[in-house]
C-alpha cells in the first residue's frame, strides 16, 4: 500500500508542475514582451532627447518670438521707493494715485512700505503711469472721476 501512496503523490506533483508551468509560461511570455516594449520606448526617449538637445543648441530663428516679445515687462523692476517718488512727483495722494493705477490707497501704501509687490497687470499700470506728467495725471483722474460718477448715477 505505501507504494500506491508514493506513486499517487508523485503523479499529483507531476500534474501540479504541469499546471504551474502552463500558468507561468504565459506570464513569462508577457513579461518578456513588456521588457521588449520598455527597451523600445527607452530607445525612442533617448532619440527624442538627442533631437531636443540638438534643437535647443540652434539659435532662435527670426520667426520665433523671444522672451522680451512674449513678456514686455520682463526687464521692469519694482522698487517701493520709486512708487513713492513717482507719487510725490505727480503730487497725488495715495488714494488718487491708487485710482489712477486701479488699486486701493491701502495697496499703494503697502507697495510704498515694501509690504507687498504689484501683480503683473498692476506692474503694467505702474509702468504706464511712469511716463506721464502732473497735468496728464490730473486729466486722467478727472476722466476717471467723471466715469465713476456716471456709474454711481446708473446704479441708483
Amino acid at each position: 500500500m505505501p507504494n500506491i501512496a508514493a506513486v499517487l503523490k508523485e503523479e499529483i506533483r507531476r500534474l501540479a508542475r504541469k499546471e504551474v508551468r502552463a500558468f507561468t509560461s504565459s506570464a513569462k511570455r508577457a513579461a518578456s514582451n513588456y521588457r521588449k516594449d520598455i527597451a523600445r520606448l527607452n530607445r525612442v526617449i533617448r532619440e527624442q532627447q538627442k533631437a531636443i538637445a540638438k534643437l535647443s543648441k540652434k539659435s532662435p530663428s527670426a520667426d520665433s518670438p523671444t522672451d522680451e516679445e512674449e513678456n514686455p515687462l520682463a526687464d521692469v523692476r519694482f522698487s517701493a521707493r520709486s512708487v513713492r517718488a513717482q507719487r510725490n512727483r505727480l503730487g497725488l495722494s495715495a488714494a488718487d494715485y491708487g485710482r489712477l493705477i486701479g488699486v486701493s490707497s491701502l495697496t499703494v501704501y503697502s507697495w510704498e512700505h515694501g509690504k507687498s509687490r504689484p501683480r503683473q497687470a498692476q506692474l503694467a499700470a505702474l509702468v504706464a503711469v511712469r511716463g506721464i506728467g502732473k497735468r496728464a495725471a490730473l486729466k486722467r483722474l478727472q476722466t476717471l472721476g467723471a466715469a465713476q460718477s456716471r456709474k454711481r448715477k446708473v446704479r441708483r
